[in-house]
């Protein structure tokens, strides 16, 4: 639903949870590099084999926060952390649709946020996307971080 912003544009205003139940805003995306990937359902192998993959990469970028969105609830986010032994990466719960309809990654027939990876730029606007088409397959992860290892900050 929607058309996905474009490279340069802000990242719309949209509000996710975290696994403590806080909300997080678009303004939390500030002042640092940020990757974000959203995945459709934490529970299937393809999310999950993406989410361990940029969990593993985050050692390596210090100063880059790694979120992971989906639309799962918190509860759902914490039972796949424990089971998987994921630790590093913040997982967010979009379960009310807010942050896909604001980028206009909403699938309203399964109630889920179209797999995509985003870098949001330090000053909020978008550095990277990769739209990945086919579901099924995983994003390029080393694209992405190609792309925070020419822009990350010694």
């Amino acid at each position: 639903m929607g058309t996905p912003p474009s490279l340069g544009h802000p990242l719309p205003d949209f509000k996710v949870v975290n696994a403590d139940g806080q909300q997080v805003t678009t303004a939390d995306f500030t002042g640092r590099y940020n990757l974000i990937s959203v995945v459709p359902d934490i529970n299937t192998r393809v999310c999950s084999i993406s989410t361990k993959q940029f969990n593993q990469a985050m050692d390596e970028f210090a100063g880059v926060g790694f979120y992971t969105i989906s639309t799962n609830t918190t509860v759902q986010q914490a039972n796949w952390c424990a089971a998987e032994g994921v630790h590093h990466i913040q997982l967010l719960s979009d379960d009310d649709a807010n942050f896909g309809t604001a980028m206009g990654l909403y699938v309203a027939d399964n109630h889920t946020d179209a797999r995509s990876v985003w870098i949001i730029a330090p000053d909020g606007h978008i550095a990277y996307r990769e739209l990945i088409l086919e579901q099924t397959q995983e994003p390029d992860y080393g694209s992405a971080l190609a792309y925070l290892e020419a822009h990350q900050q010694h």
